[in-house]
């Protein structure tokens, strides 16, 4: 890619980001190019899609999130990790509204375009899952797709005015219900 496309390209994912933030995923794709200053047809050449947009700019925070799996498999406790690692998850489904919605639709759906990311994902939390469980330090009767299930709830309550209050609260009755003591 040509450096000039690939600032523009550039460009428009960080507008997109931003409007994302404000706005949720359903954003206009006109209010996103009039953002980033360049015509509809020039957002359409680089993401001819809503989900191709959402893909190119959702898999730089999956691989930081599964990267972050990956390293807190060695760097952490079982326990520790498994829920540093969801907390992060949670917080980065509020900040980008309706993400949650998108991810659940697309890991079962393998033409979806964010199918192959959400399924990295979904393996990276029930990696740290398995290692707790294998430890005694998780519930046993919960998989991977439980796990990805609770993040899309969490984020959920995170949206809702009337319960973002009490969101951190309930991260941690979640996070409890799924620790044991290990005995």
């Amino acid at each position: 890619m040509r450096a000039d496309a690939r600032k523009n390209r550039d460009h428009l994912l960080a507008v997109a980001g931003s409007a994302i933030t404000e706005q949720g995923v359903e954003v206009s794709l006109r209010d996103i190019a009039r953002r980033a200053d360049v015509g509809l047809a020039t957002l359409l050449r680089h993401f001819p899609t809503r989900e191709a947009l959402l893909d190119a700019l959702l898999r730089t925070s999956f691989e930081e999130l599964t990267a972050k799996a990956e390293a807190l498999e060695t760097s952490s406790s079982p326990e520790d990790a498994l829920v540093s690692w969801l907390r992060d998850c949670v917080a980065w489904t509020t900040e980008y509204r309706g993400a949650t919605e998108l991810m659940a639709a697309a890991i079962d759906d393998p033409e979806s375009a964010l199918h192959a990311a959400c399924v990295t994902l979904r393996a990276a939390g029930a990696r740290l899952l398995t290692r707790a469980q294998a430890a005694g330090k998780a519930r046993d009767d919960i998989d991977g797709a439980d796990l990805f299930a609770l993040i899309a709830a969490l984020a959920w309550l995170g949206d809702q005015p009337s319960l973002a209050p009490r969101a951190d609260h309930l991260f941690d009755v979640i996070a409890g219900a799924i620790l044991t003591t290990g005995q």
